[in-house]
């Protein structure tokens, strides 16, 4: 059942989750949390979305987005990320850390990091593609159960 109050509620409350999950997967080099843990709570919000509002919304809106081929950039750019290495002579070797690289490439400070987002190297590329492949594959998952249950008869 989809109220105002429901609809209402859940745009600016998937809003604040969605914020969240991308701060959590940008942040994931400094704080704890990370790629998987931001793409989680991202779906979230996605699963929130779809659950407050109509099925014949829900299944013209995502019809046009692609999650199969976000999902597929996310696990392609993991694995190209990790590739660069090789420029390093090592598979997963962090080769943008501290290389003035304009983004993430910043010098890293002795010590604890405290809280230079421009840093990390690969590390946040790698949080950006995991987060998008698990946000895209959750975000699936709970579409496709929400559209074969068939939802729309209790609207």
């Amino acid at each position: 059942m989809t109220t105002v109050i429901i609809k209402t509620t859940t745009k600016y409350l998937a809003a604040l989750i969605l914020t969240f999950g991308a701060y959590i997967i940008l942040h994931g080099h400094l704080t704890p949390g990370g790629g998987f843990q931001g793409g989680a709570v991202f779906a979230s919000g996605l699963a929130l979305l779809i659950v407050a509002n109509k099925y014949d919304y829900i299944r013209r809106t995502f019809s046009r987005v692609p999650l199969g081929a976000f999902e597929s950039i996310g696990a392609l750019g993991f694995l190209g990320t990790a590739a660069l290495g090789f420029m390093g002579y090592t598979f997963f070797k962090n080769v943008i850390a501290n290389s003035g690289f304009p983004l993430f490439g910043q010098p890293t400070p002795l010590g604890i990091n405290p809280g230079y987002l421009n840093t990390g190297g690969t590390l946040p590329y790698m949080n950006i593609f995991v987060g998008t492949k698990v946000l895209a594959g959750l975000t699936s998952i709970v579409l496709v159960f929400y559209l074969l249950l068939g939802v729309k008869k209790d609207e």
